[in-house]
């Protein structure tokens, strides 16, 4: 029940309920006060007004995102996102996830350590932990802070995240996130686009900004690439891809008023790539690893081989083996694809 009280020529209304934060407002006659009081608590009793996101714990965050997840994609119990959120759980699901501080990130990421994760598993599981936060805090309607942006830097600067040591590096979603917004912030959006289209193409950094309007085929969503890296072939390798995903989204949104479509320097476009990396704390990323990612997308997905190839240009297929880091769960989503297509129709 709110507190309505006088206070000097004003009244204030008052509202205190477990688990949520403290509302106050003056009004200058009474019934305004009484009115806006009403209001308020009807919003809390139907969830309008979610609880202050100081008195909630980490663990239920988690548990918000895995229930987020089960009405797309749910997480097996073989995957790795599966472990990573369960140690995430057990080392800060009892912390306020209000009041989360890079601190605790850090103390974290060293009992990680200690227990012999290295840079590259605690770097994926802070990713991790910043992609639950961003979308389970925008279903719980809690406004939380981004600890992990805050913390990345230090991280990185205490070597405690890092790359692999093999050259496979992924960039992981919430590392894409960030930088699309990073550079989108700082550098302009033609520069967040291309990161972008790296992605959703496969393509290489000097093949983007050379891409031109006029190698646009928009009745059939294709583009062309021309002279194409080839071992055997230096010019003329020209070859048509298929813009899928947000590809065919992206190139549509670029100014027409030069011929090229991204029209940016090779190796500015690198240059404000690392810039972006080194300000968000994001270890041992190269632009190159864009395509890395968009080729294993691709497997992903659920394309056969032959089709990546289609996309990505490799003449020999067993080069596509190291662009591929897939994990044997991975190979369900596509089997289960087929077995639904292949119901009989009542």
């Amino acid at each position: 029940m709110a507190s309505i009280t006088k206070v000097g020529d004003s009244w204030r209304a008052l509202i205190r309920r477990k688990g949520h934060k403290t509302l106050c407002k003056t009004f200058p006659v009474k019934a305004k006060a009484e009115a806006w009081a009403r209001q308020r608590e009807a919003e809390i009793d139907r969830g309008e007004i979610v609880a202050a996101p100081g008195v909630l714990r980490l663990s239920e965050v988690i548990q918000a995102y895995r229930e987020l997840r089960d009405q797309t994609r749910p997480i097996a119990d073989t995957a790795n996102e599966h472990y990573m959120l369960k140690r995430l759980n057990e080392g800060l699901g009892d912390k306020r996830a209000g009041a989360l501080t890079p601190q605790d990130l850090v103390d974290y990421a060293q009992m990680r350590r200690e227990e012999g994760a290295g840079p590259y598993t605690i770097n994926m599981e802070i990713s991790k932990l910043g992609t639950v936060m961003r979308y389970a805090g925008a279903v719980m309607r809690l406004a939380l802070p981004d600890v992990v942006g805050q913390a990345r830097p230090l991280l990185n600067h205490l070597g405690v995240i890092g790359g692999g040591g093999k050259r496979e590096r992924r960039p992981t979603e919430d590392e894409v996130t960030r930088l699309v917004k990073q550079l989108q912030q700082g550098r302009g959006a033609v520069y967040a686009d291309a990161v972008s289209f790296a992605i959703a193409t496969a393509a290489r950094r000097g093949e983007i900004v050379r891409l031109l309007w006029s190698d646009l085929d928009e009745e059939k969503r294709l583009i062309q690439i021309r002279d194409r890296k080839d071992p055997r072939q230096k010019k003329g390798n020209d070859q048509w891809i298929p813009l899928l995903g947000d590809a065919w989204d992206i190139v549509q949104r670029q100014s027409r008023e030069n011929e090229r479509i991204f029209p940016v320097h090779e190796q500015t476009l690198s240059k404000y790539f690392k810039e972006a990396c080194d300000a968000l704390g994001i270890p041992d990323l190269h632009f190159h690893d864009l395509r890395h990612e968009g080729t294993s997308q691709l497997f992903e997905a659920g394309y056969e081989i032959q089709q990546v190839a289609l996309v990505t240009g490799h003449k020999d297929w067993r080069h596509l083996r190291r662009y591929t880091n897939l994990k044997p769960e991975d190979l369900h989503r596509p089997a289960e694809a087929n077995e639904k297509n292949q119901e009989p129709v009542e």
